[in-house]
């Protein structure tokens, strides 16, 4: 990821698209990015959990794609009869209607990348249910789009060793803003990376300001609309300090010269430090349309893609030092990130059950970070790098276990 070649002169030309997760957040929007720009972009294929056959099939007739997943097999007919619903409503006849090849059960987002050749990949699933697709994406050499942090930070060494280079391509805002900005210097000449962190909804609070935090108040981000559990993480802080090992694992950059800085306006969203003590900052207002552009045409810039900064009116900028003993998720993900092996793939699933278990009410929100502190701690089996995709699983598997005997008061 370091040596991402520079834009070249000539824009890219048109490129076909699986986008996968494409009732999430981060997939609704890259098709958004696809109709506003039909010259560079096709979507040829989504996927998505099923949970609502009735959005996906519009996206699906909106799109002419070829072929959906979906991981739910009990909704393929209720898929069906949404697709031709839609038709319907649009103004096709029925022989004017192609169904889309229908994929389904839990090999169906790997059958449908097998299936539809193309040039980019999208990964907008959501948790670590995205590593196996990520290292399929990259075994059919098309470029990977990745939204999905979790399948790196997983499953680290595997996806990097899958990957050629250039190949893998950051959609989160942060890492998208550090490619961007190291294109100013070579990589030799890089001195540190900084991600820039809103500080979520409890920023300047103690913790014990927030022993008693409720769902309802922790999903009230102040800057971004997201999922409810990548709301959880950016409360938590959990979500920066994920990116933290993201950042390493993409950039071969040591976690110790990976800093994270508060900056609650969310317009520079992330900077890099050369040798010479320049810093290059990319900056733009909150809309992950411009990112997810980028992601699918590197690495050409999409015109339009968002709106920019604008210098008539008065504004400011600030940052501040991250409160480390109030948010000490980013200082543990800086252990798991240096100790590495499987041990980000702990830190993760660890937390997944944590915010799992306070979206129902079951577990506090100051525990979530607790729990997974000791989850980290008791992980030493784990520091050994991964063999294969089981050995992912099995320390996650582990890493929820032993948080729900935590979570149940056991050792």
């Amino acid at each position: 990821m370091a040596a991402m070649t520079p834009p070249s002169s000539a824009p890219a030309p048109g490129r076909t698209v699986l986008v996968l997760g494409s009732t999430g957040s981060i997939g609704t929007q890259a098709l958004d990015v696809a109709a506003a720009a039909p010259e560079l972009f096709r979507i040829a294929g989504i996927a998505a959990g099923g949970s609502d056959p009735a959005v996906l099939a519009a996206q699906a007739i909106a799109h002419s794609v070829r072929a959906i997943a979906v991981i739910r097999p009990t909704v393929v007919e209720d898929l069906q009869l949404a697709l031709y619903a839609e038709a319907q409503k649009r103004g096709y006849s029925r022989g004017e209607f192609r169904l889309p090849r229908i994929f389904a059960g839990k090999n169906a987002v790997l059958e449908l990348i097998d299936a539809v050749p193309v040039d980019v990949v999208l990964n907008g699933m959501p948790g670590s249910q995205g590593l196996e697709p990520t290292l399929r994406a990259l075994g059919t050499g098309a470029t990977l789009a990745l939204a999905n942090k979790e399948s790196l930070i997983a499953g680290g060494p595997l996806v990097l060793g899958a990957a050629r280079p250039d190949q893998l391509v950051p959609v989160d805002s942060e890492h998208s803003a550090l490619a961007q900005a190291m294109r100013g210097g070579r990589a030799e000449e890089v001195e540190r990376l900084v991600l820039t962190a809103s500080g979520g909804p409890f920023r300047g609070r103690s913790r014990a300001e927030m022993d008693e935090v409720t769902v309802e108040q922790a999903m009230a981000h102040p800057t971004w609309a997201m999922g409810p559990v990548i709301t959880v993480n950016s409360a938590t802080l959990v979500n920066k300090g994920l990116e933290l090992i993201e950042a390493q694992l993409l950039f071969d950059m040591p976690a110790e010269r990976i800093d994270v800085v508060v900056h609650p306006q969310s317009i520079v969203h992330s900077m890099v430090t050369f040798v010479d003590g320049s810093t290059i900052a990319q900056a733009s207002p909150p809309d992950m349309r411009l990112p997810i552009a980028l992601a699918l045409n590197w690495p050409d810039r999409v015109r339009g893609a968002a709106r920019p900064c604008t210098w008539d009116t008065a504004g400011s900028w600030t940052f501040e030092p991250l409160d480390d003993e109030a948010f000490p998720a980013v200082g543990l993900a800086r252990h798991a990130g240096t100790v590495g092996g499987c041990l980000p793939a702990v830190y993760n699933a660890a937390n997944e059950e944590m915010v799992a278990a306070f979206l129902a009410q079951n577990a506090s929100f100051t525990s979530i970070v607790d729990t997974v502190a000791e989850v980290v701690e008791a992980a030493d089996q784990w520091h050994r790098d991964p063999r294969d995709v089981a050995d992912v699983l099995a320390a996650e598997e582990w890493a929820r276990s032993r948080a729900a005997t935590i979570m149940a008061g056991g050792n």
